[in-house]
């Protein structure tokens, strides 16, 4: 049912990356999912530390399946997948619970689930984890994930609902607002109408127009090394540029390589996507070395504060120097 994917596993194959329209249709998404989640029945949707872990995850779980969150306020990705994920559950509406992880404060419970990136997702069922995905998928992936989760709870006997067990023994459910506020700064609407469009040379235009007034601005910096990771990806064989990436000699092969760890961004697995390049670095000079480490960069203002970061930027600097 799973397979493997390095960092974690999903059960379902794809492209497995960021929607095209999800930096757009963010605030849309976290506008949808607090008009949801106030709908839906009490506690569909919390906040998990690891004092509450085993009443609220672990005991729930033996009933009602519970997918978990694992993110941080500092991940951009995050802020895309977990709205969705929220607007999802509070329309299935207790079929199964969605508990919120903030790996930042609760470091014991991400190093249980050996989590190395984020967003990073899980279920638990009868107590049991269960490896969903890694990185944020579209919304029809994510329904389609579920819809199989359930038919793996039911398999397992787990068919109960959150109503059952606020009958029973309710716990008290923890106010949970979507991460982080919507974005409303209306320097960025020029931007977010582009991508809507599909304009991404507009998109572009739109972000290097706020850097020209602050190049320190890292929503724009991110947003603009977005933009290119889907242009560059879009028109692009993820499955053909992995079979050239693979072979022995094509380490050295700067398009191929710097596509297929594009691909290997848009699905959150950092560390691959780092030691990719930086095996390209070494193995390049000149022109070709330099749009490598330009690459990089790019792909360190996307990946934030992931830990993966801070060891790569060392590797490449040992490599170049």
């Amino acid at each position: 049912m799973v397979e493997d994917r390095g960092v974690t596993s999903t059960p379902f194959s794809g492209r497995g990356a960021i929607d095209l329209g999800a930096l757009a249709t963010a605030r849309q998404n976290q506008q949808k999912a607090a008009a949801a989640v106030a709908n839906a029945p009490a506690g569909v949707v919390i906040d998990v530390t690891e004092a509450t872990f085993q009443a609220e995850v672990i005991d729930r779980s033996m009933t009602v399946p519970v997918v978990l969150d694992l993110w941080a306020e500092w991940c951009g990705p995050c802020k895309q997948l977990s709205p969705i994920l929220e607007k999802l559950a509070a329309e299935d509406a207790g079929r199964w619970i969605l508990a919120k992880v903030d790996v930042d404060a609760e470091k014991r419970i991400g190093a249980a689930f050996q989590v190395q990136s984020i967003p990073a997702v899980f279920a638990v069922i009868k107590g049991q984890p269960v490896p969903l995905f890694q990185g944020a998928y579209a919304e029809p992936q994510i329904r389609q994930i579920l819809d199989e989760l359930l038919k793996v709870a039911a398999e397992q006997g787990v068919t109960g609902h959150l109503t059952d067990q606020q009958d029973q023994a309710p716990l008290d459910a923890v106010a949970v607002e979507p991460i982080g506020e919507p974005i409303t700064d209306p320097r960025f609407d020029a931007a977010f109408e582009a991508i809507e469009a599909g304009d991404w040379g507009a998109a572009e235009a739109a972000y290097r127009l706020i850097l020209e007034a602050d190049s320190a601005d890292r929503d724009a910096q991110a947003g603009l090394a977005m933009v290119g990771l889907y242009r560059r990806t879009e028109s692009e064989d993820e499955g053909a540029l992995r079979a050239i990436a693979e072979q022995a000699d094509a380490v050295g092969d700067v398009r191929v390589q710097c596509a297929t760890a594009d691909f290997d961004a848009l699905a959150g697995r950092w560390s691959l996507a780092f030691d990719r390049l930086i095996a390209c670095v070494r193995a390049s000079a000149g022109a070709d070395r330099e749009l490598v480490r330009s690459r990089l960069l790019e792909l360190f203002i996307l990946a934030g504060q992931d830990p993966a970061v801070l060891g790569a930027r060392t590797a490449l600097a040992n490599a170049l120097f």
